[in-house]
């Protein structure tokens, strides 16, 4: 993901930079891998206003993210998509049964990029294994630090 910079036109963009949409495929996202998202507006638990001047915008919407991928599959990339929700970009993957999935995409992914998971798969690009399968050296991502609570680091 490449970074854009602004020219010093005013103080506010002196430092200013943003993310480069140019990876980005597609700006549909698949409605069946997402769950609505309540807005909170500055309120606290209690409902109480907390901070003030919030509310309002665009409807956000939550895309469920499978972090715990079927073992001994091969995954083609569809797309690569953006995510309002966080700061990494997200890929819609095709299994070889034709159900789709969402991960979070590493920056060697590319539309019609195949990986694999499993215990077996070789160490390549995207492939998804255990943690003690990897050779000392090799570039991950993603790392779930307990069994089940989906990605956490790096």
């Amino acid at each position: 993901m490449a970074i854009r910079t602004y020219r010093k036109v005013t103080p506010g963009q002196r430092q200013k930079t943003t993310g480069d949409y140019d990876q980005i495929t597609t700006k549909k996202p698949m409605k069946s891998l997402m769950a609505p998202k309540k807005q909170r507006a500055g309120r606290n638990n209690q409902g109480r206003i907390t901070v003030r001047h919030r509310g309002g915008g665009v409807k956000r919407h939550y895309r469920i993210l499978t972090y715990r991928l079927p073992m001994n599959l091969t995954f083609t990339v569809e797309e690569i998509e953006y995510d309002p929700n966080r700061s990494a970009r997200i890929a819609r993957v095709k299994d070889e049964n034709g159900v789709y999935y969402y991960v979070l995409a590493d920056t060697k992914m590319t539309k019609g990029t195949t990986f694999q998971t499993g215990e077996e798969t070789e160490v390549a690009d995207s492939n998804r294994m255990q943690l003690n399968n990897i050779p000392v050296g090799t570039f991950v991502y993603a790392i779930e630090l307990a069994p089940g609570r989906g990605a956490q680091m790096v």
